[in-house]
């Protein structure tokens, strides 16, 4: 069921041809790992690139204060790891760590890096993948530059209605940079239309 689940992720990013989705599809292996495990610490260069088959994920910043900043979640359908940290292969100022146990197909930055040097597609598929991992962080961006806590709230809520159900409250709102008491009371006064 995860191949499938990738193979369907994929072409909807970037149609491939037969042969380059089947030597896309030989370089992913399983992997699975229990809640509140860090797959990779800042400091670290990420060695894998993650597909979530079940699970949360998130990725945060440690300040040096001690307090954390949600950056990103990831679950099932999608795409995890620190993708900066991966595509440029340099280490990251993020962590990546499983919310709840997690199921994923991974793999590694060499294996990835030698099916782009023979299949041209595959570098476009790259491409166009990290081009909407980079839109989604500039929307992120001007939300967090630009709008209050209600309307960043409002964005989430109808961009990712289930999130609420999903995610456990105190990283939304540190998804969102606003304290518990700011989130819990916004969400009481914030409906959808």
């Amino acid at each position: 069921m995860p191949f499938t689940q990738l193979k369907t992720v994929i072409q909807q990013i970037y149609p491939l041809g037969e042969v380059e989705m089947e030597a896309m599809m030989q370089i992913w292996e399983p992997f699975s790992c229990k809640r509140k495990t860090i797959l990779t610490r800042a400091g670290e260069t990420e060695k894998y690139l993650y597909f979530v088959a079940e699970g949360l994920q998130r990725s945060f910043y440690l300040a040096d204060d001690g307090s954390e900043a949600t950056i990103v979640f990831t679950y099932a359908p999608s795409f995890s790891g620190l993708i900066d940290s991966f595509l440029t292969q340099t280490p990251s100022t993020c962590s990546l760590e499983t919310l709840t146990t997690s199921k994923f197909l991974r793999t590694s930055w060499s294996q990835v890096n030698d099916l782009m040097n023979r299949y041209p597609p595959l570098t476009s598929f790259v491409l166009k993948a990290t081009a909407f991992a980079i839109k989604g962080v500039l929307e992120r961006q001007i939300e967090m530059q630009c709008f209050s806590a209600e309307k960043r709230l409002r964005s989430l809520l109808k961009r990712s209605p289930h999130v609420l159900q999903l995610i456990p409250h105190k990283y939304l709102a540190s998804y969102l940079g606003i304290d518990a008491a700011t989130f819990s009371k916004l969400l009481g006064s914030v409906r959808l239309v």
